[in-house]
């Protein structure tokens, strides 16, 4: 019988992104995300004066392709848009972040 989702470890990787604000940056990488079959499973996002900054977490579980392709995908995107964009997983995020 195969495992259902929940009985799954989920994998869950964590996206940050900053830059000049400008109309579509959360558009360009949820497009990117729906269209690798990630979900997209919590998101918290400011403007700091003309500054945007986010956090997306993302469960790739089910992805269809691999962090190094998303990870490439996200990096075309930060060129283009004239950002910042980290794409690693839960574990190496927390890691660096301790308080």
């Amino acid at each position: 019988m195969a495992k259902k989702q929940d009985d799954k470890a989920r994998q869950i990787c964590i996206v940050t992104v900053t830059g000049k604000d400008k109309v579509g940056i959360i558009a360009r990488i949820s497009t990117t995300m729906a269209k690798a079959n990630v979900n997209i499973i919590d998101v918290s996002q400011r403007i700091m004066e003309a500054y945007f900054v986010m956090t997306m977490a993302c469960d790739i579980t089910d992805a269809t392709a691999d962090m190094d392709k998303l990870q490439k995908q996200l990096a075309r995107i930060a060129k283009e848009m004239d950002l910042n964009i980290t794409f690693q997983h839960e574990n190496i995020f927390k890691m660096m972040h301790r308080v």
